[in-house]
Formats: C-alpha cells, structure tokens, sequence
C-alpha cells in the first residue's frame, strides 16, 4: 500500500514547517505496517519561502501558476503516486493517531474516502459554538472538511478531482460527487472523530466574525454563486497570513 500525502501550500513559510514535521511524525501509522508514504507539497504561486521550505522537509514539490485552492489540490494530486491520496492543508496538524484511524478506515475495505472533525489551535466561546455546529454538520451529512480529505486515489481521478469552477467550498462538491460514486460502488464515505484535527483559527483572528458573516450574507443573497468568483472569495486569497 502506498499512502500520497498532498499539501496545496500558498505563501505558508510561517505555519508550512509545523505541519509538515507533523505530517511526518504521524506517517508511522503507515510504515509501522509497511506501507509507503510520499508527501507532495503544490507551491500555489507563493512569493515566499514555501517552496524552499517543503522541499527542506523532503517534499516533493509542484509548482501551480493559477493562484485556486482546487487547482493546487489537483496539481498536487496529479503528481501523487499513490492508492490513496490524503490532502492536507498547510495550516493544519494531523497526529499519529489520526493517521492510524485512516489506516484502519482503509484496511476496512468498505471506505471509499472520508474526512475527519476539526479543533481550532485557539479557544473562545465564540469558535467553540462554530466548530460544534461544523462537526454536527459534517457528520450528519458526511461532508468532509477541506483541511483533511482521504480518498481511494482512482476513485478521486473517476470524478474528476475538485472543480476548477468553484473558489470556495470546493470540498462540498467533492463530498457530494464522491457519495454518489460510493453508492454506486456499494461502499461509503465515512467521518472520523476519536482524533480531531487540529487546524489554525488565524483567518477568524485576522479578518474577524464580521467579515466571515458578510461573506454568509452574500453566499445566501447570491445563491451560491460568490463561489465562483476570486473577488467574493478574497479572504481566502489576499495572501493575508
């Protein structure tokens, strides 16, 4: 079995280090059963040290132009050579334990893909209740996060990978099209939560509540279609960090 661990990576030389040092701690849940582990790092046109730095922790990295979460993640996972692909966002710190829930999930055979609840690495009351209403949300609809996503790796080329279309809420998509391919499969997509992932809080401290709830009031007042446009999505891509 080998394991393709993809990180879409866009100006991270801050938090970049951390998680790929805790990327390779948690891989011993798949060597200690044999199996192989590649980490693919996709440079999303960064202007810093990110690229300088994955490949220092021995990533293998890829270059993306278009400045597009999906896009890197695709880029990302084109270069993958693995029977599962594992994305990982560069913000974010998987633990060996979580790792080891993933290998079981695999080795259970009835698992296409599947994603994990998250904690943020910062408390308040307010991100508290935001991350409860998350994982409910996840689990009830098994909708996966887009910090940690594991899919069978042909499964994931089936349905064309993340849509290009889509700026945000990209991993929504994917969850969708995968559970109708699971169906049509016999097999599920499952949510893992007895070792949650812990990813950063930052874009909550850096743009605050208000900025995130306008950005609800127009994906509602637009229908959805904010989703498809870089400007409506700025939080996300101002390089802000």
């Amino acid at each position: 079995m080998k394991i393709s661990i993809v990180v879409p990576a866009f100006n991270e030389e801050k938090l970049l280090p951390a998680t790929l040092q805790s990327i390779r701690a948690a891989s011993a849940a798949f060597v200690t059963r044999g199996w192989i582990v590649e980490l693919v790092v996709c440079d999303n046109n960064s202007t810093d040290r990110t690229a300088d730095i994955a490949r220092a922790e021995g990533a293998h990295v890829v270059f993306e132009p278009i400045n597009q979460i999906a896009r890197a993640r695709n880029t990302g996972a084109a270069a993958a050579t693995g029977d599962w692909i594992i994305f990982v966002d560069a913000d974010s710190l998987p633990s060996r334990e979580l790792f080891a829930d993933v290998a079981d999930a695999i080795l259970g055979g009835r698992c296409l893909a599947g994603g994990v609840t998250v904690e943020l690495d910062q408390w308040s009351m307010g991100l508290w209740f935001f991350t409860r209403i998350w994982n409910t949300i996840s689990r009830f609809n098994r909708w996966c996060a887009g910090s940690f996503i594991f899919v069978d790796a042909e499964a994931f080329r089936a349905i064309g990978g993340f849509s290009h279309e889509l700026f945000v809420s990209e991993e929504l998509d994917l969850s969708q099209r995968l559970h109708k391919l699971a169906k049509q499969r016999g097999k599920r997509v499952v949510i893992l939560r007895r070792h949650p992932l812990v990813t950063s809080a930052r874009k909550v401290h850096l743009y605050g509540h208000l900025a995130h709830l306008k950005f609800l009031w127009r994906l509602v007042v637009r229908r959805g279609r904010v989703l498809r446009t870089r400007a409506d999505c700025a939080i996300w891509y101002d390089g802000l960090r």
